[in-house]
């Protein structure tokens, strides 16, 4: 789990929390018709500008918000000079157990078709169809969810204007002002609490995801195209250096004059 994301999710939380219960009970503060109409609403108003399949994935997709997919640089530079000194030794099949283990499909699909004999250029096709089509994806995910950061406050404005038309349509009766004005106010600030402390981080989130996960993909594949040009060990870190942080930078230097002379 990413510890800044859940940190300022239940802060931010916790101190609307404090808030309300300094100044009675946080009781007061809920109100079934006001939930109805601001999540209610926006969730069937949001379902109602996509597909339901996507409308499901956006909702499983708001994990990615709150998981740490932080990978270090270091130890992808190791792994592609590694994986380069294996096919210079043993050839390209020498990858085949390697793609069997690996977890992540971006990564596997390409040391596959390294194994296929893929070269450059179609390493690259591929590669990059598997990158536009995980971009399109993420972009979808990321118009959902800046959807219902648009709609909340919106229909908190509905629900406002609800209550009000309720209280003013029966002043004369003193016991249904105070629900009605309760609609009003509180559906303001549901849409607000929706808007901006929920659905508004997870898409800032899930940006940040896809930037790092862009990088990410490039990054590979900048490694796969120089293990298919033959690239050894020590042009690849040489290569891929610039990704690594300054404190970590000597960890990849050749320990030995063997794997010096692996250029």
């Amino acid at each position: 789990m990413d510890r800044a994301t859940v940190i300022g999710f239940i802060g931010a939380l916790a101190l609307i929390g404090w808030a309300m219960h300094s100044g009675g009970t946080v009781a007061a503060y809920i109100d079934p018709g006001s939930l109805l109409i601001v999540f209610g609403g926006t969730s069937a108003t949001v379902l109602a500008r996509f597909r339901w399949e996507d409308f499901v994935a956006h909702l499983k997709e708001a994990i990615n918000a709150f998981r740490s997919r932080h990978r270090e640089p270091e130890i992808l530079v190791e792994w592609f000079m590694e994986w380069a000194k294996k096919v210079r030794e043993d050839g390209r099949f020498a990858l085949e157990p390697i793609a069997q283990q690996t977890t992540d499909d971006y990564l596997k699909q390409g040391l596959q078709l390294l194994v296929d004999g893929a070269d450059e250029l179609r390493l690259t096709e591929r590669m990059r169809i598997a990158m536009d089509h995980q971009k399109a994806h993420q972009s979808q995910m990321i118009n959902m969810w800046q959807a219902w950061v648009d709609v909340a406050p919106a229909m908190g404005m509905i629900g406002t204007l609800v209550g009000l038309v309720q209280m003013l349509g029966n002043m004369s009766d003193p016991q249904s002002i105070g629900p009605a004005m309760a609609l009003a106010l509180l559906t303001t600030l549901y849409g607000a609490i929706l808007a901006f402390v929920i659905a508004g981080p997870i898409v800032q989130k899930l940006i940040q995801v896809a930037k790092e996960e862009d990088q990410y993909q490039q990054t590979v594949l900048n490694g796969l195209i120089m293990i298919a040009r033959g690239d050894g060990p020590v042009k690849i870190m040489d290569a891929m250096a610039a990704l690594v942080p300054p404190r970590d930078a000597a960890n990849l230097l050749p320990s030995t004059p063997a794997a010096a002379g692996d250029e």
